[in-house]
């Protein structure tokens, strides 16, 4: 399932690739060697409107720095002595919101030389689908409706939200999944371009914050 509805998301990618004028050699690279939906969406509709690739470049990376915070805690989680360290710096281009939060939630559960296995082995199925994503939407382009092959690409951010809200146990999560959907509205009206950053960053902290306070009450 979270192969087919990442592919299904990459098919919108695919489609959006076609409609800036970008080959599919390009948009194949791209999900090959940056492999991070928003990022990639992006880097298209910038290129499309003809901005510098200073600011293409910029914009991308401030998209994908939360990939950051990922990589740093689920790296010590899948981390095996055995491998040597360098690979593992290859491995964190794998590192996705999908694979991410499936691997945060298994590999806990697993004897720590079956967590870097499952890890790559799960992060390697969902980026062939991406690919497989990308040139199918490019192809479909004409043949589709444009605002089906588009709408797609927002598949996969309802998919995450939904893997969260089916694992509450965790307070922490809950809690910054509830202020998220109060607060990401009310900064929206306030400013388009950073209400959403503002809401994830307030929202986060205050639920970490909430969550060791709790704990320090023994609730």
């Amino acid at each position: 399932m979270p192969s087919l509805v990442l592919g299904a998301s990459y098919v919108g990618f695919g489609s959006l690739v076609r409609e800036s004028g970008i080959g599919l050699g390009l948009g194949l690279f791209s999900t090959l060697s940056a492999w991070a939906l928003p990022g990639q969406v992006v880097l298209v509709e910038l290129y499309g409107v003809g901005a510098s690739l200073l600011v293409i470049c910029l914009a991308v990376a401030l998209t994908n720095a939360r990939l950051m915070p990922m990589v740093i805690t689920l790296m010590p989680l899948v981390h095996d002595p055995a491998v040597p360290r360098w690979r593992y710096y290859l491995y964190s281009h794998l590192v996705a919101v999908t694979a991410w939060a499936f691997s945060m939630r298994r590999c806990p559960d697993m004897p720590r030389p079956l967590r870097l296995p499952y890890f790559l082995g799960f992060a390697a199925s969902l980026w062939i689908a991406s690919l497989l994503g990308t040139a199918l939407g490019f192809l479909l382009a004409d043949s589709v409706p444009r605002s089906i092959t588009l709408g797609l690409v927002f598949l996969n951010p309802i998919y995450f939200m939904l893997i969260f809200a089916t694992d509450l146990r965790h307070r922490a999560r809950a809690m910054a999944l509830a202020f998220g959907a109060v607060l990401g509205p009310f900064f929206h009206t306030i400013s388009h371009d950073w209400g959403l950053m503002f809401a994830g960053l307030i929202a986060g902290t205050v639920a970490f914050g909430g969550e060791r306070l709790l704990r320090r009450r023994h609730v």
